[in-house]
């Protein structure tokens, strides 16, 4: 199993950086490079605890979809994303949100597990945890930069 914890410091309140995070149209936006968008479920604006959204996105050259529920939510402090259905044989994603006095420290752990038992292993090692790093990191830029754009709190969609 591969562990990625990032943590990014995004000068805006931690209702915004929150409400970003589960943003659907944001996602989609930060993402445009792998044609990711939300095809059932949840497709448009803030996700909530209990629901779920599919993506479909390009990724190595294929096409794959992943459907992912959210599993746990306390706003603004943390919410919890798993895997139900998709290319991973598990993947859960814990999004924390604090703020210091000056700014919000977001703070993303993703936990995957890819298939294929040995080979998956070798996958996560000499590529597929880099890559899902820069995924995570080119999001994580892109809700930065909406955030310090917009810092009212927000109560809807973007």
């Amino acid at each position: 199993m591969a562990t990625i914890t990032l943590i990014t410091d995004i000068n805006a309140p931690v209702d915004v950086c929150f409400n970003l995070s589960r943003d659907i149209d944001a996602h989609q936006s930060s993402m445009k490079d792998s044609k990711e968008r939300a095809i059932a479920g949840v497709t448009t604006g803030l996700i909530k605890e209990g629901e779920s959204v599919t993506w479909e996105a390009h990724h190595f050259g294929f096409r794959m979809k992943m459907t992912v529920m959210i599993l746990e939510m306390k706003q603004p402090d943390y919410f919890i994303d798993v895997m139900t259905k998709g290319p991973f044989k598990m993947l859960r994603h814990e999004h924390r949100f604090e703020y210091n006095g000056i700014s919000t420290i977001m703070t993303d752990v993703i936990e995957f597990k890819a298939p294929l038992s040995v080979l998956g292993t070798i996958a996560e090692f000499l590529f597929l945890k880099r890559y899902m790093r820069r995924l995570l990191e080119k999001r994580n830029v892109a809700i930065k930069d909406l955030a310090e754009k917009n810092k009212a709190p927000q109560s809807g969609a973007l």
